[in-house]
């Protein structure tokens, strides 16, 4: 009875919702599983990335290998740092910068 005074509020399933109103069940699901990419697996992709950043589309991969790199290390700078989240992040920012520099130098002189 959720009426005249009678909630639910203490009864949470009395209403069919055995689960939060902001996740899906398949939510609780995929963080169980593992819900995406592990450390190692993005410090991989974040040097591949960066290598490949320094031949092609600089302005684009850069910034994935820095991200990919910072995701890698925890999001943190204390603590061990794995080496190839280290390698990602740096030749990440390195890759961004050259690719920066080299299409402010394409633009016309502005004078």
């Amino acid at each position: 009875m959720a009426n005249f005074g009678h909630g639910t509020r203490g009864y949470p399933r009395s209403r069919g919702r055995t689960w939060s109103r902001w996740e899906s069940p398949l939510f609780e699901r995929s963080r169980e599983l593992g819900g995406g990419p592990d450390r190692a697996t993005l410090g991989i992709v974040g040097v591949v990335c960066a290598i490949a950043g320094f031949f092609v589309l600089g302005i684009i991969l850069g910034p994935v290998a820095v991200v990919c790199g910072w995701l890698a290390m925890g999001r943190t700078w204390a603590g061990t740092r794995p080496v190839p989240a280290l390698v990602a992040l740096v030749l990440g920012a390195i890759d961004t910068l050259l690719a920066i520099i080299w299409l402010a130098g394409a633009s016309p002189a502005f004078s």
